[in-house]
């Protein structure tokens, strides 16, 4: 099952990177699919350790996706990594064998902790359909953007008629970034 995640790692220096990541999830071992050129990658192959946190916020996952920000966070128990602050649960993970020749690098994991801090609350309609235009966003350089957008109008009626004042924010953020890309595309910058 691909259950979609924040992963956090760190570089050498000890700086926290934040990354939305769906995930091969199991109870015993986590597989992670960063794709090469990405700071999850580079940490993994420099430390083998990462956290999936299970975050029940999706403006969390857009700006991780989006941005490249510093979310509260506290040091994991067991591995050298943070775990965050909006964090209902974790998983604290040691690579056990890596694939990486590959343009999307698979990384076996071995879950040594667990972390649960307060009752994951799920996804409603709104939450998935931002999940979703976030997956979308992270594509507007992989895929065509006129679908994108022909996407996004139709996640838009999903968080119109369920969201909360999160899920608003979020995916008015994205739509904006999406408006931004087409145009950047439009005009070949």
């Amino acid at each position: 099952m691909i259950l979609e995640t924040l992963v956090t790692t760190v570089d050498a220096a000890g700086t926290p990177n934040v990354a939305p990541m769906g995930v091969e999830w199991a109870d015993a071992q986590i597989v992670l699919k960063p794709y090469r050129e990405t700071a999850t990658f580079r940490n993994l192959q420099a430390g083998p350790e990462a956290v999936v946190n299970l975050v029940d916020d999706v403006l969390f996952y857009v700006e991780a996706a989006l941005t490249s920000p510093t979310f509260p966070s506290a040091p994991a128990t067991l591995v050298r990594g943070v775990v965050l602050e909006a964090a209902c649960s974790w998983r604290e993970l040691r690579v056990r064998d890596a694939e990486t020749h590959e343009p999307r690098a698979r990384f076996t994991c071995d879950v040594v902790h667990r972390g649960f801090r307060r009752e994951f609350m799920g996804y409603n309609r709104a939450r998935g359909a931002v999940l979703e235009a976030t997956i979308l966003a992270t594509r507007t350089r992989l895929l065509p953007i006129g679908e994108i957008q022909a996407e996004y109008r139709r996640l838009r009626v999903i968080v119109d008629k369920t969201a909360g004042p999160r899920e608003h924010e979020a995916m008015a953020r994205l739509e904006a970034f999406v408006a931004a890309e087409a145009t950047a595309l439009e005009t070949g910058r």
